[in-house]
């Protein structure tokens, strides 16, 4: 009678739950560098909308300090000042009762700074108008924006050259 107990009672082996625990090891170190590129992929698509809403949001605001509709002091590039003016907007001289001119509604944050204390606007590093490209530093106006993070994208460049 004890015999046939024995047969009736199922369960695993140790081996199967060790080949299991193999399989599911294995499967894990291929997916946690996927999901790390995939993430990585997703942020560096963010910095491209990023920077790319922010440098035409720039130049809208230099036409419209071409153009008249933004006043400009002697001497100025014609630049926002700041990245908050093209939030803020800015009065038309030609049309002083009339609306203010807004260029963003919100400054997008850099996706690679980590640290929420920051505003959005002082996770970017600045470049003014009469700064080099391979040494920018911010000045008296915004004429580009970059990211200030150290990594490179997947791409191999980094990402403050973007």
């Amino acid at each position: 009678m004890s015999g046939q107990r024995c047969a009736n009672i199922s369960g695993f082996s140790l081996i199967e739950l060790l080949a299991a625990a193999a399989i599911v090891g294995l499967l894990a170190t291929v997916a946690v560098p996927f999901v790390e590129t995939t993430v990585r992929r997703q942020k560096e698509h963010e910095l491209r909308q990023s920077l790319r809403e922010i440098r035409n949001a720039i130049d809208a605001y230099k036409q419209a300090t071409d153009s008249g509709r933004v006043g400009m002091q002697k001497g100025e590039s014609g630049y926002p000042p700041t990245l908050d003016a093209l939030t803020k907007g800015v009065e038309d001289p030609s049309n002083k009762d009339g609306p203010k001119i807004y260029f963003l509604r919100r400054i997008p944050r850099d996706p690679f700074v980590t640290d929420l204390s920051f505003p959005a606007a002082a996770t970017w590093g600045k470049r003014s108008f009469d700064s080099p490209p391979d040494h920018p530093r911010e000045g008296a106006d915004v004429f580009d924006v970059y990211s200030t993070s150290s990594l490179a994208g997947l791409n191999g460049q980094p990402y403050r050259d973007w």
